[in-house]
């Protein structure tokens, strides 16, 4: 049974909500109050699952006294009901679990409800983790905790953006001002504000509707996404690269596991400019991880694996000449004549044909003494 507290300065609304929440099952109305003031009083004695609350009031509004509320009990649900739009960023602030328009409709107070009950229910077990998969390398997505290739659906692009902004800096707070440069670059200070504030309203119901244990928190002057127990492909391919990296002696195990994490750039496809720092920052990290295991497999005697390391800086960085100048000699040494040319030929078409730049001389030479003409 949820047990809601109503909140309103007109007695016809007070009847109105009662009627509509006795439609619904397991709904219990413990007290209507048209002050906000005795509301308060009866919460300290009065047990709440929820509280539906006004805004608009003589005395106090409903904003202050949600900030009340939650000082004194920051986990009890506060669902807005008002007839105005305007609020509903300060609403977020205060974490409210929704905000209902007036006329509110059985339907639309139902969806407020189901959020109540969500909200009630126990987390899961400490012993059964369930956690989703964050991508960030190949793009950027949220895999659902129950498995499988379900995957966040998102109401605006820009929600998906301001989650992987969040995500982007692993829980430490994002300065409002940063986000709205970031995201809403140009654009009104005011209305970008706007803007952040109703993505992260529609980002909380997603995450909550989709059972996904993350969570939106306000801190300071900014706001942070809490990962919960939740990790990144993005961190975990980092934590690998730096582990072949400061290795005494390099470790075929960890490049087998950076290749499989590794499923293209940082936010690929996303274009999202804020995202480029580190995407640079990872690939380069990653080829000179690569170059380290290409010298290790190259002692080893191991060429395939020393070749696979170096086609694979290439796709990253296609210009690098002397990664393409080393693929060569590796492909000639194996006898693989057909595929040094492959090599050569695709080196020349990005320096010439994307750069406008001619090959250098040490490229031109190894072209020469293999006798091609190009």
């Amino acid at each position: 049974m949820i047990r809601v507290l109503l909140v309103d300065d007109e007695e016809d609304a007070l009847n109105l909500m009662e009627i509509l929440l006795g439609r619904i099952e397991d709904v219990e109305v413990a007290g209507k109050f048209s002050n906000p003031i005795k509301a308060l009083e009866a919460l300290e004695t009065t047990p709440a699952d929820a509280v539906f609350l006004d805004n608009q009031m003589p005395g106090m509004t409903g904003m202050e006294m949600a900030r009340i509320i939650r000082a004194k009990l920051p986990r009890v649900p506060i669902v807005f009901t008002t007839a105005y739009a305007e609020y509903a960023v300060e609403a977020f602030e205060v974490r409210s679990i929704d905000y209902l328009l007036k006329p509110i409709t059985i339907d639309r107070l139902r969806d407020a409800v189901s959020r109540i009950r969500e909200a009630a229910a126990p987390p899961p077990a400490a012993d059964e983790p369930c956690l989703p998969s964050i991508r960030c390398m190949g793009g950027f997505s949220i895999a659902l905790p129950s498995g499988g290739d379900r995957q966040i659906t998102w109401k605006i692009n820009k929600e998906k953006e301001v989650c992987a902004f969040l995500i982007h800096h692993e829980g430490k707070p994002a300065d409002t001002e940063l986000i709205v440069e970031s995201i809403w670059p140009g654009h009104d200070v005011k209305k970008a504000k706007t803007y952040l504030y109703t993505c992260l309203s529609y980002l909380r119901r997603t995450l909550q509707e989709h059972g996904v244990p993350l969570s939106v928190e306000k801190v300071g002057s900014g706001f942070a996404i809490r990962l919960n127990g939740a990790a990144t492909d993005a961190a975990a391919f980092e934590s690998l690269l730096d582990e072949m990296l400061s290795a005494e002696e390099p470790d075929r195990r960890l490049y087998d596991q950076a290749i499989r994490l590794y499923r293209g750039e940082y936010m690929k496809g996303c274009d999202y400019g804020w995202a480029a720092a580190r995407q640079e920052a990872i690939n380069a990290k990653y080829i000179r991880s690569l170059r380290v295991m290409h010298r290790h497999f190259r002692v080893r005697g191991e060429p395939a694996l020393a070749a696979d390391c170096l086609r694979r800086v290439l796709e990253i960085a296609p210009e690098s000449e002397a990664d393409g100048r080393e693929l060569i000699r590796l492909n000639l040494e194996t006898g693989n004549r057909h595929e040094a040319l492959n090599v050569y030929r695709r080196l020349e078409e990005v320096v010439r044909g994307q750069f406008g730049l001619e090959l250098e001389e040490e490229t031109v030479k190894l072209r020469d003494q293999m006798g091609w003409s190009g």
